[in-house]
């Protein structure tokens, strides 16, 4: 079994999934992952859908250097994004993956929401272009590894109301104070 970098809170409540050498840019499956953080399971499938349609964006705020600008990016705060389709992609079919894995828990994939999910980079694969005058540069890929921990949204249950928290302590100062103005009526 793989070694991930974090352990969820409950670990019967959760579901994990991991893609190890994936072939897709590592800039921008970080950009992709950093947008879904947080979300619920099947928001940030919808939203991934949305972005290989170009009907929503993908912030770009780590990366960002040579980026265009686009107006999608107003939702997010932001100027800068596209829409990395292979980088939506692989994280969508892991998180495909994760609902699966979830599904065979006994989890409800409507109250998953992603609490944790992580992109490193991976060996960089080379090859080698060739160049004018007879010289030879590298042609690098630079693939990812992708972990994912989607976690089930404890639901808050409001506090029951205690006859006992109505009562105030009270010093003995304060209690004197008030025997005093009892007596004088």
């Amino acid at each position: 079994m793989a070694r991930y970098s974090a352990t969820p809170a409950n670990e019967a409540k959760s579901a994990k999934c991991r893609g190890s050498h994936l072939t897709v840019h590592f800039k921008n499956t970080v950009e992709t992952a950093n947008a879904i953080k947080g979300r619920k399971l099947l928001n940030a499938v919808a939203y991934l859908k949305d972005v290989k349609e170009h009907k929503q964006c993908i912030p770009f705020r780590r990366f960002h250097r040579g980026i265009g600008r686009t107006a999608q990016a107003k939702a997010f705060g932001a100027t800068l994004a596209r829409w990395p389709a292979k980088s939506a992609q692989y994280v969508l079919d892991l998180l495909k993956n994760l609902q699966a894995n979830a599904e065979s828990k006994g989890l409800n994939a409507e109250d998953l929401v992603i609490k944790h999910i992580l992109v490193n980079p991976a060996i960089k694969r080379g090859r080698r272009t060739y160049r004018a005058h007879g010289r030879i540069n590298a042609y690098t890929r630079s693939p990812c590894h992708i972990e994912i921990i989607a976690s089930e949204e404890e639901k808050n249950v409001e506090k029951a109301k205690d006859e006992r928290a109505a009562v105030v302590f009270q010093t003995r100062q304060q209690l004197a104070a008030k025997r005093l103005r009892a007596s004088r009526q």
